[in-house]
């Protein structure tokens, strides 16, 4: 096989571009601490399941100890480890998906920020919507910097995160119920309807974006999904599939962004030797995923619900549990 390289380590310029972009990429992924395949596999993980209401953190917990992949599965519930830095890396591919495609959204939402500021006072649907993802927001940055680091060395294991992940898709069927109830409907019908006769996501008050916020914080526990715990409090808050879904996606957004610029200089410093080409990897495709997941979702709630995430919830957390039981993971 011929060389690809000069005896000067530069690259042999006679490669095609395509070529030259390929070999980067697997020789930057060639010397990290998780593999080219490991890494895309992770990150279309993370950008599929960040968002459908499953678990990102559940499934990146589970997957490397259903396909044995024994270096990922030691680092994960480790007190100090390169596990953390790759994880930040791969939640903040998937944010910068839901960016890319709420791009709009977020150019109104920033503005109608910014212009309450101004003249104190909320007036539009578009500011009103920004305040309530600052409420939400807010419990969820506190109740992450205070709790994520021993929640994730205590529960981030795969027999709890199966376990959890069944308690997931119990919430996920009772959501769907608990929306049907008659006190549920009244609340939407008292606080104004939308063309499909459920709540309108910018009647919500501010009191409830906050206890929004708090649920969603259960999400540091892995196999508890963030959307669908945003989306259970929306619908038991009067709103239908299509808008708390949305609400969801949003907030999503700020906590993710802001994790990662915090754990940042875990992945410039020592914990991050190993694992920063492979993590730039996963992002990409957490990216990608992400995109076309969300635009997915957005059109699948409009007429659909959660029921079929709930039973493959507890149909896949009760075959891990018993995988992991035998297979003798921790």
């Amino acid at each position: 096989m011929r060389d690809l390289s000069r005896e000067n380590g530069q690259p042999d310029r006679s490669l095609r571009p395509r070529q030259l972009a390929c070999r980067c990429v697997f020789t930057v992924a060639a010397q990290s601490l998780i593999s080219t395949f490991q890494a895309i596999v992770l990150g279309v993980l993370q950008g599929a399941t960040e968002l459908f209401p499953v678990s990102s953190l559940g499934h990146t917990v589970l997957f490397p100890t259903l396909f044995r992949w024994h270096n990922v599965v030691a680092w994960q519930s480790q007190s100090e480890s390169p596990w953390l830095a790759f994880v930040v890396m791969l939640h903040v591919g998937s944010a910068i998906g839901l960016l890319i495609y709420f791009w709009r959204d977020w150019v109104a939402i920033i503005r109608a920020f910014f212009a309450t500021l101004g003249k104190r006072r909320i007036e539009t649907p578009d500011e009103r919507l920004a305040w309530l993802i600052v409420c939400a927001t807010i419990p969820v940055g506190i109740l992450g910097l205070a709790l994520e680091h021993p929640i994730r060395v205590a529960l981030a294991k795969p027999l709890t995160a199966a376990i959890f992940l069944i308690v997931n898709g119990c919430i996920l069927l009772a959501a769907e119920r608990f929306r049907r109830r008659a006190e549920v409907r009244a609340l939407a019908e008292r606080e104004g309807l939308n063309a499909e006769g459920s709540r309108r996501l910018e009647t919500l008050e501010f009191r409830e974006a906050g206890v929004i916020g708090v649920a969603q914080s259960s999400a540091l526990i892995a196999g508890i999904s963030r959307d669908g715990v945003v989306m259970t409090a929306g619908l038991a808050r009067g709103l239908d599939n299509s808008d708390a879904a949305r609400y969801g996606f949003l907030l999503a957004t700020p906590p993710i962004l802001a994790a990662g610029l915090y754990k940042f200089p875990d992945l410039a410093g020592h914990l991050g030797d190993g694992v920063r080409g492979a993590a730039v990897i996963a992002a990409v495709f957490a990216a990608i995923t992400a995109v076309v997941t969300v635009h997915f979702l957005t059109r699948y709630f409009k007429h659909r619900n959660l029921i079929p995430f709930g039973i493959y919830c507890i149909l896949f957390g009760i075959f891990m549990a018993i995988f992991t039981v035998v297979a003798g993971a921790p």
